[in-house]
């Protein structure tokens, strides 16, 4: 199994999930204890199928230490606790939130390459593709962006504490979370005594169905929010422009009708997801695709897996900006689909935008190989250094 967690592997994951898919798509890890499920209809029933496969978890970091105080209740939770914190925080990303966001997006965007268009070189992970989104959640949370080197730290620790499940140990992971849950307990302490016009503002403030969210609650939301958003923009914005410059045809192709760029996006999200797994409990024993899983074992849902299954997609394998039909379950199905999926999808789609206008001839900067991100659960690389045609500042 050692062959599942290798650097190899967390490069390109699909050699090995296609062979899962065709001999054992519901397997038993036995040396990890864990579930596995590979094909598109398992692995969406899976994560529809609340009522069999629970969401409900809180994993341990270190043997008898739990997670305290901030974990990411709202993935870890059932209805209707679920339903009724996921209402009160939904407000935040309706179309109209996240359109009205669109011009600070684009702003942010043309200031981070601003600083890196006259020098022809781009870490587009350092540079760009992390900064942009945590900026972003940092102004909609309010707290300050600045901060944001302290946020990467603690969203690589969070990331990888998930490879617990298979063994790994981190004691970092933990004093991530509590540094986080600490920093975030002193922002609520002073939007209690002094509202702004922010997200942590309106959470403490909302209410529905006589519901109020309390501080673990927010604590939970503002983690998950700080964490998976710009994990998985990042990755999404990365792992975009990596598919494209390994695709030149299909880089051409959206140079030459730009208007493709939405149908490119959703591609990237199916073809490298950047967020390969999802882990649900069985509430109860249940039978899938010829194995019975017994309850109260822990499951791994592969999305990234999935989202390459031949069965449900002509040429899996092949990456085109062009397809017509995409059901590609990137961002989760069913009560857990991401509640960000818009925002990263805008963010998306205007950073790309910016990028092909603004670095002409972008290429690789060397061809060393290139380190994954930090955490099996997710899809990308820690950098990625490129090189183009210096251009001048827009300001």
């Amino acid at each position: 199994m050692n062959a599942l967690f290798s650097p190899d592997f967390l490069r390109n994951p699909y050699p090995l999930y296609a062979q899962f898919r065709q001999n054992q798509p519901v397997l038993f890890m036995e040396p990890l204890g864990i579930w596995s499920v590979f094909d598109y209809e398992h692995v969406k029933q899976v994560l529809f199928d609340h009522a069999r496969f629970s969401s409900e978890f809180r994993p341990k970091f270190e043997e008898g230490t739990e997670q305290r105080g901030g974990g990411f209740s709202l993935i870890t939770m059932d209805p209707p606790r679920h339903t009724q914190l996921r209402t009160l925080v939904s407000k935040a990303f309706t179309p109209k939130a996240v359109a009205a966001l669109e011009s600070r997006i684009a702003a942010i965007t043309h200031e981070l390459l601003d600083q890196v268009s006259e020098t022809g070189r781009i870490d587009l992970i350092r540079d760009f593709s992390y900064p942009l989104p945590v900026i972003v959640i940092a102004e909609m949370l309010g707290i300050p962006s600045e901060d944001r080197e302290q946020f990467k730290h603690w969203s690589d620790e969070v990331v990888a504490s998930a490879d617990s499940v298979v063994g790994a140990t981190n004691s970092e992971s933990q004093q991530a979370h509590e540094e986080m849950n600490a920093y975030f307990r002193k922002i609520i302490a002073l939007r209690r005594e002094e509202p702004r016009d922010d997200l942590i503002s309106a959470l403490l403030a909302a209410e529905e169905s006589n519901t109020h969210l309390s501080e673990g609650d927010i604590l939970s939301f503002c983690a998950l929010l700080l964490v998976a958003g710009n994990e998985t923009t990042t990755n999404l914005i990365g792992n975009a422009v990596l598919s494209l410059l390994e695709n030149p045809d299909q880089l051409a192709k959206l140079r030459a009708r730009p208007e493709l760029l939405p149908s490119a996006i959703e591609e990237v999200l199916r073809f490298k997801s950047p967020l390969q797994a999802m882990f649900r409990t069985a509430a109860r024993d249940v039978e899938i695709g010829g194995q019975v899983i017994p309850a109260g074992s822990r499951v791994v849902a592969w999305m990234g897996s999935a989202n390459r299954d031949a069965g449900k997609f002509a040429a899996a394998d092949k990456f085109d900006i062009a397809r017509e039909s995409n059901p590609h379950i990137a961002f989760g199905h069913g009560m857990h689909f991401c509640l960000g999926a818009p925002l990263a999808r805008l963010e998306a789609r205007v950073a790309l935008q910016a990028v092909l206008e603004r670095l002409p001839d972008l290429a690789r900067a060397d061809q060393d190989p290139l380190t994954p991100a930090r955490g099996f659960i997710v899809h990308g690389v820690s950098s990625l250094p490129l090189t183009f045609t210096p251009t001048k500042r827009l300001d």
